[in-house]
């Protein structure tokens, strides 16, 4: 069965329209949107997180709260810069939240997307070793994280205080969070060395490589090769793996409004200022029966196993949860969905 979750990228501005104008709105309409959504039969509920930006940038906060509001809804984000982290107390901090949710964090995380700080990781106090770029000081933080949420010793026990000398794990454990991690991949070979490391893959409306062909295409020749390097790899347990679209069912004038410019939208190939171009997916947006007919071809969205629809979290919490509704009752079956999923 096919889960669907939003993904809300937690904007707030004070501009004329927005109704997340303060740092607060955008976190507290977070929380409400997730206690709706977990009443309109939603599977999951993602946050996406930037730093230097007027977007959320620590997510264990407001994770918590949506657990505290919630009962059954899985709670993740969508991804957490790992350049920024400090693996050990993120690990701490992940196992309280996923503690407190019940085992329901699903915990995207990645290299990070362009921002607009120039040394960003550096600020925090995060350089990379000689030799190593950001990417690879990103995926050094996450060997580390993922090490320390599996309860291996992290740290040398003092033999006055332990009487012996261990290796101590970083505490609170929480059963089952390391099965539980995903990594943003937004290239085929990265989405081989996810498999390769065992972790669910999380890929969302950008690909950082272009070949030409359509962009689900191209997203289900990463999920494609992501399976066969998977069971190459002799894991055990089943994959999970999630898509990112913008699903817009337009049935009211306010839809019309906001979203009719985006009828008939397509693929778009750009720059994000590194070498080589990057495909962007198109936003689905039309009458419901067009939009569930187009997103059951999605190539993409086939092969995984859960989709997550971006919202526009600046529209407020009434506006999304229409949109939410919109999307369960008009679109989401289209794609395999139920609520008994």
């Amino acid at each position: 069965m096919k889960r669907i979750g939003f993904l809300s990228f937690g904007h707030y501005q004070p501009v004329p329209g927005s109704a997340a104008r303060t740092a607060r709105d955008a976190l507290v309409q977070t929380v409400e949107l997730a206690v709706a959504a977990e009443e309109l039969g939603f599977d999951g509920a993602f946050v996406r997180v930037h730093h230097f930006a007027r977007q959320q940038a620590a997510p264990f906060p407001v994770l918590a709260a949506m657990a505290a509001r919630t009962s059954r809804i899985e709670l993740g984000t969508g991804v957490v810069d790992m350049r920024y982290e400090n693996p050990l107390y993120m690990a701490e901090e992940a196992a309280q939240t996923d503690l407190l949710s019940g085992g329901r964090l699903q915990l995207g995380v990645s290299r990070g997307s362009p921002e607009p700080a120039l040394h960003g990781p550096a600020t925090f106090g995060h350089v990379p070793a000689e030799g190593e770029s950001e990417a690879d000081m990103a995926r050094r933080h996450t060997d580390v994280f993922r090490r320390a949420i599996a309860g291996v010793g992290v740290a040398e026990s003092d033999p006055r205080m332990t009487g012996r000398s261990v290796a101590l794990p970083v505490l609170p454990q929480s059963p089952g969070l390391a099965e539980r991690i995903w990594w943003g991949s937004g290239t085929r070979a990265t989405a081989r060395w996810v498999a390769e490391q065992g972790m669910n893959l999380m890929s969302s409306t950008l690909l950082t490589e272009d070949t030409g062909v359509p962009f689900d295409e191209l997203q289900a020749e990463q999920i494609a090769l992501y399976r066969q390097v998977w069971k190459d790899s002799g894991w055990q347990r089943e994959p999970r793996v999630s898509v990112s679209r913008s699903v817009m069912p337009i049935v009211s004038d306010l839809d019309e409004a906001y979203f009719g410019r985006e009828r008939g939208s397509a693929d778009t190939v750009g720059s994000l200022g590194e070498p080589g171009l990057a495909r962007f997916g198109k936003t689905y947006a039309g009458d419901p029966d067009v939009v569930a007919e187009q997103l059951s071809k999605d190539a993409a969205v086939r092969e995984a196993d859960t989709l997550l629809v971006t919202i526009p979290n600046a529209l407020g919490v009434d506006y999304n949860t229409h949109l939410m509704r919109s999307i369960v009752e008009h679109v989401a079956p289209a794609v395999g969905w139920s609520r008994s999923a």
